[in-house]
Parts: C-alpha cells; structure tokens; sequence
C-alpha cells in the first residue's frame, strides 16, 4: 500500500515538537539565563488548524518542557499536549486508549532516536525529509520538507484532500 493509500485512513495527527515543528537548533545567547529560543512555522500552524477544524484530533508528544511552545500549541487549538515525556510509546498507547483511537488511524511523524518506539508501533509512520536514518527506514512516507520548514502542512494537507477536506479544490499527485 502507498502512502495516499494510507493518508485516506487518517484520523488523527500525532507530532513531535524538536525536529518536527521546529527545525531542532536552539539559540544560544551569552547570557546569565539560559534561552531555549525555537522557531515553528506559520504554515504548520495554518494546517494543524485546518484539521482541528475539520474534526481531526492533533496530540504532541515532545521530551521538551518548553513553555512558550506549549503556548503556541494551545494557541493552536491543540488540546493533547504531553510535554517532558521520557517513554513516548506509554504516552502515545495512553492517548489512544484514553481517545478510544486505533492505532492503524493514527499519523505519527517523529525525527529522532527518542521517536523510535512509537514509529515501530504507529499505524502511519512519517518523518521529515532531515530525520535520522534510523527513523527514515520505519517511515512509510518521508516528506520532502525538514523539520521546522512545512513538513507537518505536507502530511496534513494531504491527508485532508484525500479525504475531500481541504479549502481548495485540488487533488493530490501520486507519489
């Protein structure tokens, strides 16, 4: 089964934030604090919207404890959010037990290491086009995109015009 094939499935998004959303550096300032500056995409943004809009759940399992993005998620609309998360496969397994979601229905896109478990498990496995190669060989599709640089709005908008539920009339090209 192809990719298209699989996005046609989709119910609900699950993404990392490092990597991901973001493109994983952190900015470093000479500083008496220490700043975790990071950077996500309005592009992502306008995407993860769409879908909420559209009835899809979004959930972020992330490692980081980043306050300021956990702001900008709930600015979102994002209502699952699980931040300093150590065994993302026991989050992930709670989020679908406790959403009653299977887990052939849900897109994961992770980029490293510590995503690995749950792309083993993930019923749609997606990465960006910069994740680690561990990772690219679980992925069933891997965007063109980086972490950080529109991956999230690739997988997003073409799950919803599969399924009829972008704002445009466009079709998605074979891959």
């Amino acid at each position: 089964m192809n990719a298209l094939e699989l996005f046609k499935k989709v119910k609900a998004f699950v993404f990392d934030i490092d990597g991901v959303l973001t493109n994983g550096d952190v900015l470093i300032l000479p500083d008496e604090h220490l700043i975790m500056a990071r950077s996500m995409n309005t592009k992502d943004g306008y995407a993860i919207q769409m879908a909420i809009k559209q009835g899809f759940s979004v959930a972020i399992i992330s490692g980081g404890k980043e306050s300021g993005a956990e702001k900008r998620l709930e600015y979102l609309g994002i209502q699952h959010i699980f931040m300093g998360i150590s065994d993302k496969k026991k989050c992930f397994d709670d989020y679908l037990q406790k959403s009653g979601l299977q887990q052939d229905s849900v897109l994961y896109m992770g980029d490293d290491i510590p995503d690995f478990e749950v792309m083993q498990t993930a019923g749609i496995r997606t990465c960006p086009a910069d994740a680690v190669t561990e990772i690219k060989n679980l992925a069933q599709y891997i965007s063109s995109f980086k972490g950080g640089s529109g991956c999230v709005r690739d997988v997003i908008e073409k799950t919803l015009k599969l399924q009829g539920h972008w704002p445009l009339h466009t079709t998605v090209k074979t891959i």
